[in-house]
């Protein structure tokens, strides 16, 4: 979109090429290579050519579907175009495209050179000729894939967002910032909830978690205003150095300090302890109950894809095994118990999956051996 665009992106990319130079990752002969293969350009003549397009621009509608109608008149009708969106449904992205067959969705997670998965998201028009190349672009590339079905969410981001605003609401309940970080991070992630909001920005985390809490507001999972109110009231963030914590210019030794100005769209300052098996309970089992909600509903097309998509995209406890080793280790019957003791204290929301119901009943588990 400009130059100074354009010139971020190279040095961007030049610091992670001299990175790996001195790691011995990559050759200089190599590093060389790349360089010469980047041709940097804000002319959409020069997609002419292209085997595969990955626009990444902004999560909005309407901006992604006019780049799709720009890139499409410029490159070849057997060319596939993706969408690095983490929430946008494929097929409103595709409407009104000329060849829908050939738009999907290609889901990196930030910072992308460092994070394993790549998430395919495919809609009902989509071409298997288009989700194989993107797939192998991915294996290329190193990431790790699992192909997912087109919808509110997709995946991760579906599972991701109750886990979430869940949080938001411990919060509006008087629970501290820092204590609903430190109990999951004993439990397994690698960040806590509220500092990994912070890491996303407020601004999508508010957008994802409106957008996905009209689809399921239905079984109780609509979201909190909460968020919508901080980023109006200036708040974004580690991005502009204040969010749930403060990201001085200078770091400060020792743990990050609490923003405690973002109570007052909490409650105010009173704060109030809450059992750490509560946190743990209310915030762990929502992503796993989303996400037998997704193997039921064809979103992922098996157990395995749905750990490997938590643990490599979301930090799931990897030695938990993912939501659904999880559940076999713990026993379906027990998970369904915990949550519906939840549903009787919180609300339809924890209502178990109808696959947890089905596995509690049958004593059976989602992998032929526990």
């Amino acid at each position: 979109i400009s130059d100074e665009a354009l010139g971020a992106g190279i040095r961007t990319i030049e610091k992670g090429l001299k990175a790996q130079t001195r790691s011995g990752a990559i050759t200089r002969r190599e590093a060389d290579r790349r360089r010469s293969a980047l041709k940097p350009t804000n002319d959409n003549a020069d997609l002419a050519g292209a085997d595969l397009v990955i626009e990444a621009v902004f999560e909005d509608l309407d901006l992604k579907r006019r780049v799709v109608a720009e890139v499409e008149a410029q490159i070849a009708p057997e060319a596939v175009l993706a969408s690095n969106t983490s929430a946008l449904p494929i097929a409103r992205i595709a409407e009104g495209a000329r060849h829908p067959e050939r738009i999907l969705g290609m889901h990196y997670f930030s910072p992308v050179p460092k994070m394993p998965l790549l998430e395919i998201v495919v809609a009902e028009a989509t071409a298997d000729w288009a989700t194989t190349t993107a797939r192998d672009f991915g294996i290329a590339q190193g990431k790790t894939c699992i192909v997912v079905k087109d919808g509110p969410g997709f995946y991760t981001t579906r599972i991701l967002a109750p886990y979430l605003n869940e949080a938001v609401v411990l919060l509006e309940e008087g629970a501290k910032i820092e204590d609903l970080d430190r109990v999951m991070k004993d439990f397994g992630y690698p960040v806590g909830p509220v500092a990994l909001m912070d890491e996303v920005g407020i601004d999508v985390a508010a957008h994802v978690a409106v957008d996905l809490g009209a689809a399921f507001a239905e079984r109780g999972l609509g979201s909190s205003d909460r968020l919508p109110a901080m980023h109006e009231a200036g708040f974004q963030g580690r991005k502009n150095g204040r969010g749930f914590y403060l990201y001085p210019k200078k770091k400060k030794k020792g743990p990050r300090q609490v923003n405690t100005d973002v109570y007052r769209f909490f409650g105010g300052a009173d704060r109030r302890s809450v059992a750490p098996e509560d946190i743990r309970d209310r915030m762990a089992l929502l992503m796993v109950n989303e996400a037998v909600h997704c193997l039921d509903e064809g979103v992922i097309a098996s157990a395995e894809d749905g750990d490997l998509g938590a643990i490599l995209g979301l930090g799931f406890p990897p030695f938990r095994g993912g939501p659904f080793r999880s559940v076999d280790h713990e026993g379906a019957a027990a998970i369904v118990g915990r949550l519906e003791a939840l549903a009787q204290r919180h609300g339809p929301r924890f209502q178990p999956a109808g696959g947890l119901e089905d596995l509690a009943k049958s004593g059976g588990c989602f992998y032929t051996e526990k």
